[in-house]
Protein backbone atom coordinates (compact mmCIF):
# COMPACT_ATOMS: atom_id res chain seq x y z
CA UNK A 1 0.00 0.00 0.00
CA UNK A 2 2.84 2.35 0.76
CA UNK A 3 5.44 3.27 -1.83
CA UNK A 4 8.90 2.92 -0.32
CA UNK A 5 10.84 6.18 -0.24
CA UNK A 6 13.96 4.37 -1.38
CA UNK A 7 14.79 0.87 -2.55
CA UNK A 8 16.29 -1.30 0.18
CA UNK A 9 20.09 -1.38 -0.04
CA UNK A 10 22.83 -3.14 1.83
CA UNK A 11 24.06 -1.34 4.91
CA UNK A 12 27.58 -0.90 3.58
CA UNK A 13 26.23 0.55 0.34
CA UNK A 14 23.94 2.93 2.26
CA UNK A 15 26.85 4.18 4.36
CA UNK A 16 28.68 5.25 1.20
CA UNK A 17 25.78 7.28 -0.21
CA UNK A 18 26.34 11.03 -0.33
CA UNK A 19 24.40 12.72 2.46
CA UNK A 20 23.58 15.88 0.49
CA UNK A 21 22.45 18.02 3.45
CA UNK A 22 20.40 21.16 2.95
CA UNK A 23 22.92 23.86 2.05
CA UNK A 24 23.46 26.55 4.64
CA UNK A 25 22.94 29.03 1.82
CA UNK A 26 19.33 27.87 1.36
CA UNK A 27 16.85 30.66 2.16
CA UNK A 28 15.59 30.88 5.73
CA UNK A 29 11.87 30.14 5.83
CA UNK A 30 11.09 30.34 9.57
CA UNK A 31 13.21 32.41 11.94
CA UNK A 32 13.03 32.73 15.73
CA UNK A 33 15.07 35.56 17.24
CA UNK A 34 15.40 35.83 21.03
CA UNK A 35 11.94 34.34 21.41
CA UNK A 36 10.27 33.85 24.77
CA UNK A 37 6.69 33.02 25.65
CA UNK A 38 4.98 33.50 29.02
CA UNK A 39 1.43 32.36 29.72
CA UNK A 40 -0.71 33.95 32.42
CA UNK A 41 -2.54 31.42 34.59
CA UNK A 42 -4.54 31.56 37.82
CA UNK A 43 -1.52 30.10 39.58
CA UNK A 44 0.80 32.75 38.18
CA UNK A 45 2.92 33.29 35.10
CA UNK A 46 4.36 30.22 33.35
CA UNK A 47 7.42 30.73 31.16
CA UNK A 48 7.18 28.14 28.38
CA UNK A 49 10.28 29.05 26.37
CA UNK A 50 13.01 31.66 26.59
CA UNK A 51 15.93 32.90 24.48
CA UNK A 52 15.08 30.81 21.42
CA UNK A 53 17.10 31.69 18.34
CA UNK A 54 16.71 29.25 15.46
CA UNK A 55 16.51 29.34 11.67
CA UNK A 56 14.66 26.70 9.65
CA UNK A 57 15.87 26.66 6.07
CA UNK A 58 13.71 26.08 3.04
CA UNK A 59 13.37 22.38 2.25
CA UNK A 60 14.68 21.21 5.64
CA UNK A 61 13.17 18.50 7.80
CA UNK A 62 13.78 19.65 11.39
CA UNK A 63 12.73 17.67 14.45
CA UNK A 64 12.21 19.16 17.91
CA UNK A 65 12.77 16.90 20.90
CA UNK A 66 12.83 17.51 24.63
CA UNK A 67 11.03 16.87 27.94
CA UNK A 68 7.26 17.29 28.16
CA UNK A 69 6.22 20.89 28.70
CA UNK A 70 9.46 22.41 27.37
CA UNK A 71 7.68 24.55 24.76
CA UNK A 72 8.14 22.60 21.53
CA UNK A 73 4.48 22.95 20.56
CA UNK A 74 4.62 26.62 21.57
CA UNK A 75 7.16 27.22 18.82
CA UNK A 76 4.87 25.59 16.24
CA UNK A 77 1.93 27.69 17.43
CA UNK A 78 3.92 30.90 17.03
CA UNK A 79 5.05 29.92 13.52
CA UNK A 80 1.41 29.27 12.68
CA UNK A 81 0.43 32.69 13.99
CA UNK A 82 -1.85 31.29 16.69
CA UNK A 83 -0.29 33.67 19.20
CA UNK A 84 2.62 36.10 19.39
CA UNK A 85 5.83 35.70 21.38
CA UNK A 86 6.08 37.61 24.64
CA UNK A 87 9.64 38.62 23.77
CA UNK A 88 11.63 38.43 20.53
CA UNK A 89 10.28 37.93 17.02
CA UNK A 90 9.12 35.11 14.75
CA UNK A 91 9.55 35.70 11.02
CA UNK A 92 8.28 33.77 8.02
CA UNK A 93 10.06 34.56 4.76
CA UNK A 94 11.46 37.67 6.37
CA UNK A 95 8.13 39.10 7.57
CA UNK A 96 6.80 39.05 11.12
CA UNK A 97 4.26 36.23 11.46
CA UNK A 98 0.75 37.63 11.75
CA UNK A 99 -2.50 35.82 12.62
CA UNK A 100 -3.01 33.46 10.90
CA UNK A 101 -0.14 32.10 8.82
CA UNK A 102 -1.94 30.54 5.85
CA UNK A 103 1.31 29.43 4.21
CA UNK A 104 1.76 26.60 6.70
CA UNK A 105 -0.17 23.41 7.36
CA UNK A 106 -0.59 22.12 10.92
CA UNK A 107 -1.10 18.48 11.95
CA UNK A 108 -1.56 17.42 15.58
CA UNK A 109 -1.77 14.07 17.36
CA UNK A 110 -5.57 14.15 17.01
CA UNK A 111 -6.64 13.77 13.37
CA UNK A 112 -9.73 16.02 13.83
CA UNK A 113 -11.63 14.28 11.01
CA UNK A 114 -15.27 15.27 10.62
CA UNK A 115 -17.31 12.12 11.40
CA UNK A 116 -20.23 13.13 9.14
CA UNK A 117 -17.99 13.49 6.09
CA UNK A 118 -16.43 10.67 4.08
CA UNK A 119 -12.72 10.61 3.17
CA UNK A 120 -13.24 12.67 0.03
CA UNK A 121 -15.30 15.22 1.95
CA UNK A 122 -12.77 15.53 4.75
CA UNK A 123 -9.84 16.14 2.43
CA UNK A 124 -11.88 18.71 0.47
CA UNK A 125 -12.48 20.95 3.50
CA UNK A 126 -9.55 23.38 3.02
CA UNK A 127 -10.26 23.59 -0.70
CA UNK A 128 -13.90 24.44 -0.06
CA UNK A 129 -12.85 27.15 2.40
CA UNK A 130 -10.63 28.64 -0.31
CA UNK A 131 -13.39 28.49 -2.89
CA UNK A 132 -11.57 26.12 -5.24
CA UNK A 133 -13.88 25.05 -8.14
CA UNK A 134 -15.47 21.65 -7.54
CA UNK A 135 -13.86 19.90 -10.49
CA UNK A 136 -10.39 21.17 -9.62
CA UNK A 137 -10.90 20.24 -5.96
CA UNK A 138 -12.04 16.72 -6.87
CA UNK A 139 -9.02 16.15 -9.12
CA UNK A 140 -6.61 17.39 -6.45
CA UNK A 141 -8.17 15.23 -3.74
CA UNK A 142 -8.10 12.13 -5.93
CA UNK A 143 -4.41 12.72 -6.67
CA UNK A 144 -3.61 13.15 -2.96
CA UNK A 145 -5.56 10.05 -1.93
CA UNK A 146 -3.54 8.07 -4.45
CA UNK A 147 -0.29 9.50 -3.03
CA UNK A 148 -1.15 8.55 0.56
CA UNK A 149 -2.50 5.11 -0.27
CA UNK A 150 -6.24 5.75 0.18
CA UNK A 151 -7.39 5.25 -3.38
CA UNK A 152 -10.58 3.20 -3.23
CA UNK A 153 -11.61 4.56 0.18
CA UNK A 154 -13.05 7.88 -1.04
CA UNK A 155 -16.57 7.08 0.24
CA UNK A 156 -15.49 5.58 3.57
CA UNK A 157 -16.27 7.43 6.80
CA UNK A 158 -13.77 7.99 9.64
CA UNK A 159 -15.47 5.36 11.82
CA UNK A 160 -14.77 2.80 9.09
CA UNK A 161 -11.02 3.55 8.90
CA UNK A 162 -8.11 2.07 10.82
CA UNK A 163 -5.85 4.34 12.87
CA UNK A 164 -3.26 4.48 10.11
CA UNK A 165 -5.85 5.23 7.44
CA UNK A 166 -7.24 8.09 9.53
CA UNK A 167 -3.72 9.53 9.78
CA UNK A 168 -3.27 9.28 6.03
CA UNK A 169 -6.59 11.01 5.50
CA UNK A 170 -5.50 13.82 7.83
CA UNK A 171 -2.18 14.03 5.98
CA UNK A 172 -3.95 14.33 2.61
CA UNK A 173 -6.13 17.11 4.04
CA UNK A 174 -3.00 18.86 5.32
CA UNK A 175 -1.49 18.78 1.83
CA UNK A 176 -4.71 19.67 0.01
CA UNK A 177 -4.15 23.44 -0.16
CA UNK A 178 -0.42 22.96 -0.83
CA UNK A 179 1.17 24.71 2.18
CA UNK A 180 4.88 25.34 1.70
CA UNK A 181 5.71 24.33 5.30
CA UNK A 182 4.35 21.50 7.45
CA UNK A 183 4.11 21.92 11.22
CA UNK A 184 3.60 18.52 12.84
CA UNK A 185 2.98 18.07 16.57
CA UNK A 186 3.51 14.40 17.50
CA UNK A 187 1.18 13.28 14.70
CA UNK A 188 2.08 9.58 15.05
CA UNK A 189 2.40 9.39 18.84
CA UNK A 190 -0.73 7.29 19.34
CA UNK A 191 0.15 4.66 16.72
CA UNK A 192 1.77 1.28 17.35
CA UNK A 193 5.45 0.89 16.43
CA UNK A 194 4.96 -0.80 13.04
CA UNK A 195 2.29 1.62 11.87
CA UNK A 196 4.29 4.58 13.14
CA UNK A 197 7.27 3.46 11.04
CA UNK A 198 5.06 3.22 7.95
CA UNK A 199 3.78 6.74 8.53
CA UNK A 200 7.32 8.02 9.09
CA UNK A 201 8.34 6.57 5.73
CA UNK A 202 5.30 8.16 4.13
CA UNK A 203 5.75 11.67 5.55
CA UNK A 204 9.46 11.87 4.81
CA UNK A 205 8.94 10.53 1.29
CA UNK A 206 6.16 13.06 0.62
CA UNK A 207 8.08 15.96 2.16
CA UNK A 208 11.09 15.22 -0.04
CA UNK A 209 9.04 14.63 -3.20
CA UNK A 210 6.91 17.76 -2.74
CA UNK A 211 9.72 19.99 -1.45
CA UNK A 212 8.01 20.75 1.86
CA UNK A 213 9.83 22.37 4.76
CA UNK A 214 8.86 20.37 7.84
CA UNK A 215 9.10 21.09 11.57
CA UNK A 216 8.20 17.94 13.51
CA UNK A 217 7.72 17.68 17.29
CA UNK A 218 8.35 14.30 18.87
CA UNK A 219 9.31 12.61 22.14
CA UNK A 220 10.61 9.54 20.28
CA UNK A 221 14.41 9.75 19.92
CA UNK A 222 14.46 7.16 17.10
CA UNK A 223 11.87 9.20 15.22
CA UNK A 224 13.76 12.43 15.90
CA UNK A 225 16.89 11.07 14.21
CA UNK A 226 15.39 8.96 11.44
CA UNK A 227 13.30 11.79 9.98
CA UNK A 228 15.58 14.78 10.45
CA UNK A 229 18.17 16.78 8.59
CA UNK A 230 18.73 18.54 11.93
CA UNK A 231 17.42 17.75 15.41
CA UNK A 232 16.87 20.57 17.93
CA UNK A 233 17.23 19.38 21.53
CA UNK A 234 15.46 21.37 24.27
CA UNK A 235 16.01 21.63 28.01
CA UNK A 236 13.22 21.29 30.55
CA UNK A 237 10.84 24.24 31.07
CA UNK A 238 11.41 27.05 30.54
CA UNK A 239 12.62 25.51 27.30
CA UNK A 240 15.85 26.65 25.75
CA UNK A 241 17.89 25.05 23.00
CA UNK A 242 20.51 22.73 24.50
CA UNK A 243 21.99 21.74 21.14
CA UNK A 244 21.24 21.57 17.44
CA UNK A 245 22.40 18.18 16.15
CA UNK A 246 23.15 17.71 12.46
CA UNK A 247 21.99 14.35 11.09
CA UNK A 248 24.55 13.28 8.45
CA UNK A 249 22.42 10.51 6.96
CA UNK A 250 21.46 10.30 3.27
CA UNK A 251 18.48 12.50 2.45
CA UNK A 252 16.98 9.58 0.51
CA UNK A 253 17.34 7.18 3.41
CA UNK A 254 15.80 3.75 3.98
CA UNK A 255 14.01 4.05 7.32
CA UNK A 256 13.40 0.29 7.39
CA UNK A 257 17.14 -0.39 7.65
CA UNK A 258 18.36 2.57 9.71
CA UNK A 259 18.65 0.53 12.89
CA UNK A 260 21.61 -1.25 11.25
CA UNK A 261 23.33 2.08 10.55
CA UNK A 262 26.13 2.99 12.99
CA UNK A 263 25.67 6.75 12.48
CA UNK A 264 21.98 6.43 13.35
CA UNK A 265 22.77 4.44 16.50
CA UNK A 266 25.42 6.95 17.60
CA UNK A 267 23.05 9.88 17.08
CA UNK A 268 20.20 8.34 19.08
CA UNK A 269 22.68 7.58 21.88
CA UNK A 270 23.88 11.21 21.76
CA UNK A 271 20.29 12.46 22.11
CA UNK A 272 19.72 10.13 25.05
CA UNK A 273 22.86 11.44 26.76
CA UNK A 274 21.70 15.03 26.19
CA UNK A 275 18.21 14.44 27.57
CA UNK A 276 18.81 12.01 30.41
CA UNK A 277 20.09 14.62 32.94
CA UNK A 278 16.82 16.58 32.56
CA UNK A 279 14.84 13.36 32.96
CA UNK A 280 16.71 12.50 36.16
CA UNK A 281 16.13 16.05 37.46
CA UNK A 282 12.39 15.73 36.79
CA UNK A 283 12.30 12.45 38.74
CA UNK A 284 13.99 14.13 41.70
Amino acid sequence: MFERAVTAAAVDQEASVETRPIAEASPTLISYRGVGKTFETLQGDVVAVRDITLDVREGEFVTLVGPSGCGKSTLLNMAAGLFEPTTGTVHYRGAVVAPYNQRVGYMTQNDHLLPWRDVMGNVKVPLEIRGVPKGEARDRVESLLHKVGLKGFEKSYPSQLSGGMRKRCALARLLAYDPEALLMDEPFGALDAQLRLKMQIEIRSLAMALGKTTVFVTHDLDEAVSLADRCVVFTHRPGTIARVVDVPLPRERDLMRLRHNATYRDLTAELWDLLSPDMEQMED
